[in-house]
């Protein structure tokens, strides 16, 4: 039987239908071309890989994990940071028919025990030996775990890692020597699983995503129609690599089409990253967006001149930008006005704008949660090329999208090309196509409940607008952070509620940037923390002081430590007053409306996400 390396030289990409085809067929393609460029900390230097270097280290690592003679279908947890182990990695996997299960290297023990578990893991691949010794530590049981190999060995816990075997990577590797690219890559076909990313659900507990090697494969195949990605394009990675819209748009497709991909250092230096790599494609979340014009906003707030310059630029280019895409029409007077101003405004405010992005950048997706239409109109009228699409990990995940010719930033855009939408029952949002999961790994139930008539429930309501996808809300309580997690809030609150000091919570957070909350703090223990932190229990400005407010938040941080470290409230508001149905925040059923606590405590959020 020809191996897949063997097709792939034979044919073009149409006929490619599996990830590791994929790869050989980028390493066959253009061997020599720079696929991965990394800050090297040693030599304090960006270092460039061509794609004939990766094929070499996907080659040897293939052959490390070969010698632990997994059964086909083996599931590899790969807890790293972006980087090119956790590529190389990845397509090793692949590459012998195995299951990648990426994590996310910043989630807490507890989570990532629990994925570990669930997904019954053969082998841990890690940054470093105290992340595993954490993961020990929680006690969860792991018999399926064969091996764990760590990039960095500190003094190691033999009372936490037990028996099991803990190698770095240059243990592991050491006696596999570098073989030909596309040597041990297996016959893999497109029905097989090829990542089960977890993602969490109403239930609290996060649930395995089953993609084939079709989901993905068909979604990027149509995302390059959409998108259309060249050979010369530089990509900067900083999403997760466990977050399937960087998985797809920002690691696969760049494959497909060629491209150079960075990795970012940290979210901390990514703004000077982005000046350093000046990338021509940027693949992001609103989060990264925000941060910039809140930037600017405190910027502009030192000047009224360059306050006034800056929105009349901001006016100007949106005015231009809705002309040229057919959005609204305008008078003739204000468009030759407008064409007059704009060479002025472009290059004093501008051009500096789009030079915090790196200067050359021809296009930028802003997926995984809403963008604001305020963000959009500025970044768009002053010349950054956004698009906002839809998707979501069942779909693999891109269901829709923008392109730059025909751009409504306030639609997520038309469906991909093979993609099905439909609006069912309360205007929700259904897919269906072959980016589609095959369903949750050992959730036969939940399978069958996110289906109907084979269409994909989104849990979004939505309508269809020439063709466009207009994104209206949602059907389920779901809160989605302006980074792209989801999170269940009733789960949360049932934690904080499981301790008898709080009588009611909420949780909030949705399209900002972290999770916090509201407690109705019980008499009895408002008695008694007052009285440890010698307040006066009767003043309502004691339920401001920073020393009550910390030590409510300590409490809550215990009570939530095993969710998800996306999920776990970054700040409470306190209360004293209880939530009823007398005061409109409880439903006659009792269940909270959060739309209403959401205004009555409208002033204590805007203080909390304004630092």
């Amino acid at each position: 039987m020809a191996t897949e390396l063997e097709s792939a030289e034979l044919s073009d990409l149409s006929s490619v239908r599996t990830l590791p085809a994929l790869f050989a067929w980028r390493v066959a393609r253009t061997p020599r071309a720079e696929a991965y460029r990394q800050y090297d900390e040693a030599t304090a230097q960006w270092t460039s890989f061509t794609w004939h270097d990766v094929g070499e280290r996907v080659a040897r690592l293939a052959t490390s994990l070969s010698r632990l003679a997994l059964p086909r279908g083996a599931r590899i947890a790969i807890l790293l940071p972006n980087g090119l182990h956790c590529v190389c990695l990845d397509q090793a996997a692949l590459a012998l028919g195995c299951i990648p299960v990426p994590m996310h290297a910043l989630d807490n023990p507890a989570s990532i025990a629990y994925i570990l578990s669930d997904s019954d893991a053969s082998l841990l691949v890690a940054a470093s030996d105290s992340q595993w010794q954490a993961i020990a530590s929680t006690g969860v049981s792991l018999p399926s775990l064969l091996q764990v190999v760590v990039l960095v060995r500190e003094p190691p816990d033999e009372a936490m890692t037990g028996d099991l075997p803990v190698l770095t990577m240059e243990e592991w590797l050491s006696s596999a020597t570098a073989t030909a690219p596309g040597q041990d890559v297996q016959h893999v076909a497109p029905d097989e699983l090829a990542a089960l990313v977890y993602t969490s659900g109403t239930t609290g507990k996060p649930k395995g995503v089953m993609l084939t090697h079709d989901n993905v494969v068909s979604n990027v195949k149509a995302a390059l129609q959409r998108i259309a990605p060249q050979q010369n394009d530089v990509f900067l990675s900083f999403l997760p690599l466990s977050h399937t819209f960087e998985r797809t748009a920002g690691y696969y497709l760049p494959i497909a089409a060629g491209c150079c991909v960075a990795f970012a250092r940290s979210a901390r230096q990514l703004p000077e990253d982005l000046k350093t790599v000046k990338p021509t494609i940027l693949i992001s979340v609103p989060r990264i967006y925000e941060r910039v014009f809140a930037g600017i906003e405190a910027s502009l707030a030192k000047s009224t001149v360059k306050s006034w310059l800056f929105e009349a630029a901001q006016a100007v280019g949106w005015r231009r930008f809705v002309r040229t895409r057919g959005l609204a029409d305008g008078s003739a007077t204000q468009a030759i006005v407008d064409v007059c101003a704009w060479p002025l405004f472009n290059a004093l405010v501008a051009q500096t704008v789009q030079r915090q992005f790196g200067g050359r950048l021809r296009l930028a997706v802003s997926g995984g949660a809403p963008l604001s239409q305020q963000i959009a109109r500025c970044f768009l009228g002053l010349g950054v090329p956004i698009i906002q699409g839809y998707g979501m990990t069942e779909t693999s995940p891109v269901v829709a999208v923008n392109t730059l010719q025909d751009n409504d930033p306030a639609t997520v855009g038309r469906p991909l090309p093979g993609v099905e939408v439909r609006i069912g029952e309360n205007k929700e949002l259904q897919v269906r196509g072959p980016n589609v999961m095959r369903g949750y790994w050992k959730r036969e139930d939940d399978t069958a409940k996110a289906f109907i008539d084979g269409w994909l429930h989104t849990g979004d309501q939505a309508t269809i607008e020439a063709g466009r996808i207009r994104i209206l809300g949602r059907v389920k309580e779901i809160i989605v952070t302006s980074t792209g997690e989801k999170i269940a809030p009733v789960d949360l609150e049932l934690a904080i509620m499981a301790d008898t000091s709080f009588e009611q919570a909420y949780a909030f957070g949705d399209n900002r940037q972290f999770i916090s909350c509201a407690v109705v703090l019980t008499n009895a223990y408002w008695s008694q923390l007052t009285a440890t932190l010698e307040l006066d229990p009767t003043d309502q400005a004691s339920l401001n002081s920073p020393a009550a407010q910390e030590a409510v938040y300590t409490r809550i941080q215990k009570l939530t430590r095993n969710f998800p470290y996306y999920a776990q409230p970054r700040a409470v508001i306190l209360s004293r007053e209880p939530w009823t149905i007398e005061n409109t925040l409880l439903t006659p059923t009792l269940k909270l409306k959060r739309n209403n606590l959401a205004a009555h405590f409208a002033k204590e959020i805007d203080l909390i996400y304004q630092h």
